[in-house]
């Protein structure tokens, strides 16, 4: 059963970063951050795919799906435990991985605050805070 991890009064301002910890689970194949004001509308769709070694970022407008941005950089494995940043910033959103890599991916709906959080997939969360 996949992990599913939901805030839905979330207050991360542009500026603001959002820091996650978790553990990946022993047969880890994907998981994925979503950020924005709904379920429907996600500003940073964050989804690493371990079995496909890519991580995909995109963006959901009144629940479609937008162009995906793709990275060849992955840095998960399965069973570890990691620590994940995300920097909202007024025109885009920097993740920092865990071995330090940075994916940034654009703000393309323009939102400055953003209020909905969802973690689901092979990512048990152990903690996250936002400053």
């Amino acid at each position: 059963m996949a992990e599913k991890f939901e805030i839905a009064n979330l207050e991360l301002k542009s500026g603001e970063s959002l820091k996650l910890k978790g553990k990946l689970s022993d047969d880890a194949k994907n998981f994925s951050f979503n950020l924005g004001t709904s379920p429907g509308d996600i500003g940073l769709h964050f989804n690493p795919r371990l079995n496909e070694n890519v991580i995909v970022c995109n963006s959901k407008r009144s629940n479609g799906w937008e162009a995906e941005q793709r990275s060849g950089h992955m840095c998960f494995t399965p069973g570890t435990d990691i620590k994940i940043s995300i920097k909202f910033g007024g025109d885009k959103f920097d993740v920092k991985l865990p071995d330090g890599h940075e994916i940034s991916f654009p703000n393309r709906h323009g939102y400055d605050k953003l209020t909905y959080l969802s973690v689901k997939g092979d990512f048990k969360v152990n903690s996250f805070k936002y400053e």
